[in-house]
């Protein structure tokens, strides 16, 4: 295993887990995370008002049935396997050491709003597009000065006496986070694993988790580059028929040597994978260590149509907004009506019944990228991951925004392990409960701009309209065009009727005159 390096400075405002100033032997024996504000060197910034270092309480309420263990999963009761004790921030503070500001906010006492505008990748101007793709590979090759990826259990490690941890990228960070929560539970030695638990898929939680992680993958971006503006941006995939995103102006195209590579033209064509090897981790027992594995792989569209015939249409998300309920039932993948199953894809956005034969909405665009975003422990290796989700999660706002549920909607209890209301999100620190975020992006600081201009994606210049679109505009051409034909055909028949009638009319006076002068030359002839 690697051990991190020596001598790096923490910075103090970014937001993931394991912080440095907390993998060290002391903090792991003593389950405390409670690093130094640099701004007063007390823990927490408690000197200064910011947080305090206090116990975690966890939600003791009752898990779903599926997953049927105890105490042999590090991400069980989270975090308390490796602390018990982290910062509490006050107010609008946030961070492993209440150093920076909650969502939305910024300033030294983290009172200004900083509303953000989440764009349509296909957009951006040129010069945005550049620079959107330059912080990205900056983030990939960049290690992270504040946080490193665990590469034991905590069991292997001792109970913390030999700390197993590994340096990361920042783009990889976040890579390794989004296998950590989906990975199998290891239930020691090799062969022996839970792979039908999923803290962050499959359930509830799966909408919120996804929003926090962009949300921290923006801030953490935002650090990097030192522009505060910076929004993800997203790809609108309504009635897409291929990849719209797969140029080397983007995130790629293909490779003319291997349809399964990127395109030399693209800077992702150079990246290595990592966490992508699932089948292998689990039949060694054993977590991913963070060891390239690799080249980035897609070959969208070429994929086993029997897992996915089709991308989602304008019309599966209309349906799946209407849906009146997040969750119903068992709150997994069987659930029915449920907007939340529906979203992910597991429900059939026509009929809306869980366990549906093929894979829909999310899911879909997973299955169609054929290739490393097509695992879901591995999936973030592909950039493309981060344009998907960003949609996905709009799609979440819309639902927020026409149904206004109550916090009670979000599930209190028996949900799936990892996705109850007041469950702490795997595995970040500081922590993050789910119903937290079964709020509208409005009060975390952000928004859409098709949702702020619903034309705003049709008046674009250079953007096509959707199949569903040009479908309507032809029904209403073809509409017009029967209405015209009707009033056409309604004035000819008016036209014939009274040509028809003057016709006769005119015979009519006719006939009469000539009466009239039969009349006359009778009279005539009888005064004569």
């Amino acid at each position: 295993r690697r051990a991190p390096q020596a001598g790096l400075e923490p910075h103090t405002h970014w937001r993931q887990q394991f912080p440095r100033p907390c993998i060290t032997t002391e903090a792991l024996r003593s389950k405390q995370c409670c690093p130094l504000w640099a701004g007063d060197s007390s823990a927490c910034g408690a000197l200064s008002g910011r947080g305090s270092c206090e116990d975690v309480v966890v939600s003791e309420l009752r898990n779903g049935p599926q997953y049927p263990f105890s105490g042999v999963d590090d991400r069980e009761r989270w975090p308390l396997v490796f602390y018990n004790r982290t910062c509490r921030c006050a107010g609008n503070f946030m961070g492993f050491d209440c150093g920076g500001c909650r969502f939305g906010y910024t300033g030294e006492q983290c009172l200004q709003q900083r509303p953000r505008v989440r764009r349509n990748v296909l957009h951006l101007s040129e010069a945005e597009r550049h620079k959107f793709i330059s912080y990205l590979n900056l983030a990939k090759n960049t290690v992270s000065l504040d946080y490193v990826m665990v590469t034991g259990t905590y069991r292997e490690m001792d109970n913390g006496s030999r700390p197993m941890f590994s340096n990361v990228s920042v783009y990889d960070l976040f890579v390794w986070l989004h296998y950590y929560v989906s990975r199998a539970a290891l239930l020691g030695g090799p062969n022996n694993v839970w792979e039908d638990a999923d803290f962050g898929h499959w359930a509830p939680g799966f909408l919120p988790w996804h929003r926090v992680f962009l949300l921290l993958w923006e801030q953490h971006i935002q650090k990097l580059t030192g522009d505060e503006e910076f929004a993800v941006p997203y790809w609108d995939w309504r009635d897409a028929r291929d990849c719209q995103v797969c140029t080397d102006e983007l995130m790629g195209g293909r490779s003319p040597l291997d349809p399964k590579l990127i395109s030399p033209g693209s800077v992702f064509s150079s990246w290595k994978v990592i966490c992508s090897l699932a089948p292998e981790y689990n039949i060694r027992g054993v977590l991913c260590d963070g060891t390239a594995e690799g080249p980035l792989l897609r070959n969208p569209g070429n994929h086993d149509r029997g897992f996915s015939s089709r991308l989602p249409t304008w019309a599966d998300v209309e349906f799946t907004v209407s849906l009146p309920d997040y969750d119903t039932g068992a709150m997994d993948r069987t659930a029915n009506m449920s907007f939340r199953n529906t979203l992910e894809g597991f429900g059939d956005p026509v009929t809306g019944l869980g366990s549906s034969r093929e894979l829909h909405m999310h899911a879909s665009l997973h299955v169609f990228m054929n290739g490393s975003m097509s695992s879901v422990q591995g999936s973030a290796n592909d950039p493309i991951f981060i344009l998907h989700h960003a949609f996905v999660d709009s799609i979440y706002e819309r639902w927020l925004r026409r149904h206004q549920p109550p916090r009670t909607q979000f599930p209190q209890e028996n949900a799936p392990i990892g996705h109850n209301d007041g469950y702490f999100m795997v595995p970040f620190l500081p922590l993050h409960r789910n119903g937290d975020y079964f709020i509208s992006s409005k009060e975390l600081g952000y928004d859409y701009a098709y949702l702020l201009d619903p034309q705003a994606d049709i008046k674009s210049k250079g953007e096509k309209p959707s199949v569903s679109l040009v479908i309507l505009l032809i029904l209403a051409t073809l509409l017009i065009l029967l209405i015209l034909v009707i009033l056409l055909t309604t004035k000819i028949f008016q036209c014939f009727h009274y040509l028809g009638f003057r016709h006769l009319l005119s015979s009519s006076i006719q006939r009469c005159s000539c009466e009239q002068e039969r009349i006359l030359q009778s009279e005539e002839s009888v005064l004569l």
